[in-house]
């Protein structure tokens, strides 16, 4: 009974671990429009962040019923299952947030809770159905709708507001982005903290603690709420700088639209028990509304960067989860060598990243590699059909006729600069 007691208490601190890593890994989704375009500070937003997150942790458990007794069977599940499942989605995330990636944290937990039980147990011990209703097709659906909403959204926002000049604009936009990022803040609290919820929940009932069914106990809603907060204001500026930067260039009408379509699709998904990425639906509103003002544009080559991640999201974490599950399973030193696994690849990690900082000082500085990224074909074709600006074919006309006109005796010509359109 002790040493069950041990496992579990060391698989509790493991989930609260990846519960942390949650939270600076997805500050990017409710935070990063609203600092890119100026309209909150950088510290001042991921504080705001981190107590919105706390407080959504607490306004429902659906989603951590899902994980805790819906992705995979109960029985014959032991602790040292949910540990390998945390290393595979701790290391992924820590992996990702290196590279500034936005991938999901909720996918590379799923992953690494699959991986470790198809090892365990076999496939028989995975639900099947509620994997492909509540995990994949949620996976492709949700970034497609916020990613339309947010376009629709942008282009009515820029319509409404045509006829109020910019600097109002501007400004109303602004404060409506700090609410609608206090509105993913929260979304974001009500979903991927009840992930760690029901893992917790999980490991409690493989441990015998609780019976199969059980709600998750206070004290797990408590310390899963508290550690996402702290991460959240740790905040994870790789990521944030990728969001914000990377993906496209936004003004606060168009952050405005992301945010609010990301967090009607985030809290219409937690209601319903969908253990959706609110990483998938927050990138997939910046594009949206990168792509709802006119001229607007997405970097892909960072896109499509970002789409392989998701892609390898879970498999890698299952894959590494299977693995650690196999050494675990050769008793306890086999646990103890996996943990120490476990600490020396996130210390590794972390002094990579030490070579060059990224924090709230130089988060909004774009990587000159991304300034200078040649058009991609949507870009292209997005340009080709926008109309240019009056003053730019007058100005070109102008230069065209000048270069007609003979100079007089004596007098030499310069050729004009061709205009840009």
């Amino acid at each position: 009974m002790e040493h069950i007691t041990l496992l579990l208490a060391i698989v509790v601190v493991t989930a609260l671990v990846f519960d942390f890593t949650n939270g600076f890994h997805d500050t990017a989704n409710a935070m990063a429009t609203t600092i890119s375009t100026g309209a909150m500070k950088p510290k001042t937003a991921v504080a705001m962040s981190a107590v919105l997150n706390l407080v959504g942790a607490f306004l429902s458990v659906e989603v951590a019923k899902t994980i805790s007794s819906g992705l995979i069977n109960e029985d014959g599940i032991k602790p040292e299952v949910i540990f390998a499942a945390l290393v595979g989605a701790i290391l992924w995330n820590l992996l990702t947030w290196l590279v500034g990636l936005p991938s999901s944290s909720s996918h590379a937990l799923m992953g690494g809770l699959v991986g470790a039980t198809i090892a365990s147990v076999g496939i028989g011990g995975v639900n099947g159905g509620v994997v492909v209703t509540k995990v994949l097709i949620p996976a492709v659906a949700a970034p497609v709708v916020a990613g339309v909403a947010a376009m629709l959204a942008a282009r009515l926002t820029y319509k409404a507001g045509s006829k109020i000049d910019d600097k109002t604009g501007r400004k109303g936009y602004r404060a409506g982005q700090i609410a609608s990022a206090g509105l993913v803040s929260l979304a974001h609290g009500t979903n991927d903290a009840q992930k760690t919820m029901g893992i917790i929940t999980l490991a409690l009932v493989a441990g015998g603690v609780l019976v199969p069914g059980s709600n998750p106990p206070v004290w797990v809603i408590v310390s899963a709420g508290t550690a996402i907060a702290l991460g959240t204001y740790l905040g994870g500026w790789r990521i944030i700088r990728t969001m914000g930067k990377g993906l496209t260039d936004l003004q606060p009408q168009q952050g405005f639209a992301a945010q609010t379509s990301a967090a009607a699709v985030i809290l219409a998904s937690s209601n319903l028990g969908f253990s959706l990425s609110t990483t998938h639906s927050c990138s997939g509103a910046v594009m949206g509304a990168g792509l709802g003002r006119k001229g607007g544009v997405v970097r892909w080559s960072t896109a499509t960067r970002m789409f392989v991640a998701w892609g390898l999201t879970l498999p890698a974490a299952g894959l590494v989860a299977a693995a650690s599950e196999f050494v675990t399973q050769q008793g306890d030193w086999g646990v103890a060598v996996v943990a120490v696994f476990l600490v020396a690849s996130c210390a590794a990690i972390w002094l990579i990243s030490r070579r060059q900082v990224v924090d709230h000082t130089n988060v909004n500085d774009v990587d000159a590699e991304g300034e200078d990224e040649p058009a991609g074909v949507v870009t292209t074709a997005i340009a080709a059909v926008t109309p240019p600006p009056a003053g730019a074919v007058t100005a070109h006309a102008s230069d065209d006729l000048k270069a007609t006109i003979p100079a007089p005796a004596g007098e030499t010509t310069t050729p004009a600069p061709a205009a840009t359109v």
